[in-house]
């Protein structure tokens, strides 16, 4: 083995071996972006002739509409529209459930009912379906529950027969509010079982196997594995209905619902000669409570999508000689 002392010496005729040059630093320069300041000016400038308008402009009257909008008629308003909220989407969620998997069911009847419903409610526009369910009472007098064609028969046989269960008056039971709940409800629970039928069909058919193969029945397995890893696609959508039936909401004037918030502004608008302030009040209305809404979509999107999407950071583990 040689070592650098008996390497041979170069001789003289030899060329000298070339020195490595360092080339010099890259002067990075940065990418310019005028487009973008051009934006922020007109951005600027248009958000400035925005606020002059909103300040200078007397025909929105401030002061007149700060003072009527939070009155009691008003408050009991707001009431109304988040008690009709609460309730349309309560009952649309469970109709929605209940009609997604009848939807995915086997049974060619049941999964047919449940197309039809979902078809019908879908096509037929809310504001359409309000002024039908709040005219119902033209229809009958009473609703009475109970066998088919039983007068029919009585008739055709001359006896006195009635096989009616029990009855409900038209006009006691399909009151403005009835009447728009459960028009908003129907109507919300066909698009609810849209969403969660693309959330049941997102969930891998090997979950299905697997609760089968422990001997777990479909009602068990849909509710115990299905239905709550669904919940990370029905969620995101079911908030934004939320907010969709909160606006909605302002439909009920078709019925109507006259202690609505919408009906109580336009009321006020009306007998006050000052429409449009309170249009910008119900405009600042439902701008606050959707917000609200969204902050709690935000946060329940952030709980059920835990574990999805995200990569945990991978821990730097030190030797006693070295590290990775």
């Amino acid at each position: 083995m040689s070592s650098p002392e008996d390497s041979p010496a170069p001789s003289a005729g030899a060329p000298a071996p070339a020195e490595r040059v360092r080339p010099e630093p890259i002067k990075a320069v940065p990418v310019r972006h005028p487009g973008r300041w051009v934006a922020v000016v007109v951005i600027v400038v248009l958000v400035a002739m925005f606020v002059h308008m909103l300040v200078t402009n007397p025909a929105f009257q401030w002061s007149f509409m700060v003072n009527h909008m939070f009155r009691s008629p008003i408050i009991e308003g707001v009431r109304t529209t988040l008690v009709m909220t609460v309730l349309a989407m309560l009952i649309g969620i469970l109709l929605g459930v209940v009609a997604a998997v009848l939807r995915l069911s086997p049974n060619p009847v049941l999964s047919t009912v449940a197309w039809l419903y979902t078809w019908f409610f879908r096509a037929v526009p809310r504001y359409v379906l309000l002024v039908l369910f709040g005219n119902l009472g033209i229809l009958y007098a009473r609703f009475e529950f109970g066998l088919p064609f039983d007068h029919q028969i009585a008739d055709l046989l001359g006896i006195d027969f009635s096989a009616r269960i029990f009855g409900l008056n038209a006009n006691t039971f399909l009151t403005g509010f009835t009447a728009g709940l459960i028009g908003l409800a129907l109507s919300e629970g066909a698009y609810m079982a849209e969403i969660v039928r693309a959330g049941i069909q997102s969930v891998d058919p090997g979950q299905t196997e697997a609760a089968q193969a422990l001997g777990m029945g479909r009602t068990a397995t849909m509710r115990r594995i299905i239905l709550p890893q669904a919940m990370r696609v029905v969620v995101p959508p079911t908030g934004n209905e939320v907010t969709a039936m909160l606006k909605d909401t302002s439909l009920l004037v078709a019925v109507p619902v006259t202690n609505e918030l919408f009906f109580q502004l336009e009321a006020i608008g009306n007998r006050t000669f000052q429409v449009f302030p309170m249009l910008v009040a119900a405009c600042l209305w439902y701008l606050a409570l959707s917000s609200i809404l969204m902050i709690g979509q935000y946060f329940l999107e952030r709980y059920f999508g835990r574990g999805f999407g995200t990569q945990q950071p991978r821990r730097r583990i030190r030797g006693g000689t070295g590290g990775a």
